[in-house]
């Protein structure tokens, strides 16, 4: 196996409520052939909040996170959170292709730009290709999930460069099938979960959040898996909150690919943050001798 050096962006999510995806991406990436360098002195990127401060910030911000990646000398960079790696995307576009806002940056930090040429991934992308039944000691068989994408990994595809098709993507039930776990065709999976209007617009989450839940329960599945740390929040942690308002009785465990990944390669759920989930995974996982 190549082995490759993988620039990290863990973002403000990673490092605080979305930490199982941090411990889980760097449990399976040394086994896969991945070396993680954290970007060092990285900033926020500036999220959804800071384009709608000023255009030049929601630039800058990631902008500053790409040239610290390029002089860590790695060939790819990925930003588990959708919403990260899509401000880290356009950034480095609007750094290659933009010469006055590339001025303007200059300026800002004091120091020259050279083109960025380092590979910006989404985390599907990263292990789809690297990721094999050679891999699998522990099979995940029994296990029904339903794959959730969300709306932010997926579109607008043609600006964000997303290698999958957007209406009806595959990459997660391909990396599922090679897990060993049987993936459920469904509607809702690029239905958007509400997203940050969960700190304005609570009704909206709550309601996605139901309707996605309900749809995933009908269609069979006993877990959702996701790419996305918004999504996953919005359907966990907010899974109490959807029960309480609808009376419901959701009790859905929504984990992130990784953790399936990493439990398939073998590696303790220990290791893997499944007790950072607010809906244990943990029952279920016993239920079918997984764990």
């Amino acid at each position: 196996m190549i082995k490759v050096k993988l620039s990290y962006y863990p973002g403000c999510g990673l490092s605080g409520s979305s930490k199982e995806l941090d411990i889980s991406v760097k449990a399976i990436s040394g086994p896969l052939g991945i070396d993680i360098v954290e970007v060092p002195d990285w900033n926020c990127c500036g999220g959804t909040s800071a384009h709608s401060t000023g255009h030049f910030l929601s630039f800058a911000l990631p902008a500053r996170n790409v040239v610290k990646a390029e002089k860590t000398g790695c060939d790819e960079f990925t930003a588990p959170c959708p919403a990260c790696y899509v401000r880290h995307f356009l950034a480095q576009k609007q750094l290659n292709e933009d010469a006055k806002m590339k001025r303007h940056l200059e300026n800002a930090l004091g120091q020259n730009f050279e083109q960025s040429d380092i590979k910006i991934k989404n985390l599907i992308e990263v292990y789809i290709d690297r990721f094999s039944s050679s891999n699998v000691t522990k099979p995940l068989k029994g296990l029904k999930v339903v794959n959730y994408y969300g709306c932010a990994l997926v579109k607008p595809p043609k600006t964000f460069n997303f290698f999958d098709d957007p209406e009806n993507p595959k990459s997660l039930e391909k990396i599922m099938d090679t897990c060993g776990a049987e993936s459920i065709e469904w509607p809702y999976k690029t239905e958007c979960c509400g997203a940050s209007l969960c700190f304005t617009n609570q009704d909206v989450v709550w309601k996605n959040g139901r309707d996605i839940l309900q749809v995933a329960k009908d269609s069979g599945a006993q877990a959702i898996v996701v790419a996305c740390t918004m999504c996953q929040m919005n359907l966990d942690m907010r899974q109490a909150q959807i029960n309480k308002k609808y009376k419901t009785n959701f009790n859905i465990p929504v984990m992130y690919f990784t953790q399936l990944m990493g439990l398939a390669m073998g590696i303790p759920a220990d290791r893997l943050g499944f007790d950072k989930l607010y809906v244990d995974a943990k029952p279920l996982l016993h239920s079918l001798k997984l764990l």
